[in-house]
């Protein structure tokens, strides 16, 4: 790989959608700048059609990360990512706050999306910043479940009923795979990681009305035949937090997450990765320094992107710190 002296930990301009279930926490606990009332969501890095993110500051500010990648190619992504992807970003970081409850839907997988729609799939994996002490979410079904009694239970709307329902506490992790059922519940402020798509199928959304007035547009038939229908054991996924360290979090095909908590200076060589990585602070601020005179200061509600080419990144936290660090 060549090395541009142009590269560097990159952040780029939020862009904010207004979903009628959405509240203020974005900015008053994350800080974002926008006027949006509600503010429902914040795209931190995006590479989705018509949202694609621009960069916020350094030599390279006003590109769109698109562009970039034309540019860079595997010194930005990874060799291995831009031979599996091409020039679109494989993934896409939110904040969502939800002061209401959001819809009950489901994402297609690869193949049904293609077939569908020409687009990827959707799996997902989300991690719990802020919850109300009733705060609860909904994943996946809490009984022995096939299409027939799915849609019994749909016709009857009594949906609620066989939904499985997780209470919820700051640190939860869940992943959401392609398929399977589920809706954030209200009074939730969290960071997902997903597939590059804006794929969702609407099944229930409560008797709400849009903020035209109007009933939102459902989903009832393309849903059927995405949603898996399987009851698990477990929905949450069960980790350790270290004190100091890295711990996994998620593993799959799409992105491998891990929450890295700081006390002490680490130092982390990402040159065997092949890949891009992305630090999302969750709580606590730090400086990310990739030498002796450069420095990136992120604090909770902060995203950046570290080139493939980077290799060593140094990590010095200002005050204790969690970051999600995330790549293919």
């Amino acid at each position: 790989m060549e090395t541009y002296p142009s590269l560097y930990p990159l952040q780029f301009t939020p862009i904010f959608k207004g979903y009628i279930w959405g509240g203020a926490r974005l900015i008053t606990d994350l800080g974002k700048q926008t006027n949006m009332k509600p503010c429902a969501e914040s795209w931190e890095i995006s590479c989705v059609p018509d949202n694609v993110s621009v960069v916020a500051h350094g030599f390279l500010k006003g590109n769109q990360l698109q562009e970039l990648i034309e540019e860079y190619k595997g010194d930005l992504v990874g060799e291995k990512v831009y031979e599996r992807f091409g020039t679109t970003f494989p993934v896409l970081i939110k904040f969502i706050d939800a002061l209401d409850d959001l819809s009950l839907q489901v994402h297609p997988d690869d193949r049904l999306a293609a077939e569908r729609h020409g687009s990827n799939g959707k799996t997902e994996m989300w991690y719990v910043m802020e919850a109300g002490k009733d705060s609860s979410l909904i994943v996946g079904f809490n009984q022995p479940m096939d299409k027939e009694k799915y849609l019994t239970a749909f016709h009857e709307k009594k949906l609620k009923d066989v939904m499985n329902y997780e209470k919820l506490s700051p640190g939860d992790v869940f992943f959401i795979p392609a398929g399977r059922i589920h809706a954030i519940g209200k009074d939730v402020l969290l960071a997902e990681i997903q597939q590059t798509s804006d794929l969702t199928y609407r099944i229930y959304d409560w008797e709400r009305l849009g903020a035209d007035g109007k009933p939102r547009e459902m989903h009832t038939e393309l849903a059927i035949d995405a949603i898996d229908y399987h009851m698990y054991d477990e929905y949450k996924t069960r980790y350790q937090k270290p004190v100091q360290g890295t711990t996994p979090l998620v593993q799959c095909p799409y992105f491998t997450t891990n929450l890295v908590c700081l006390e002490q200076p680490m130092e982390k060589d990402y040159r065997n990765l092949d890949s891009f990585v992305i630090h999302i602070c969750t709580s606590g601020a730090c400086t990310l320094r990739w030498n002796a005179s450069d420095g990136l200061n992120i604090r909770k509600g902060d995203t950046a992107l570290i080139p493939a080419v980077m290799g060593n990144i140094r990590m010095e936290p200002i005050e204790p710190t969690e970051l999600l660090e995330v790549y293919i």
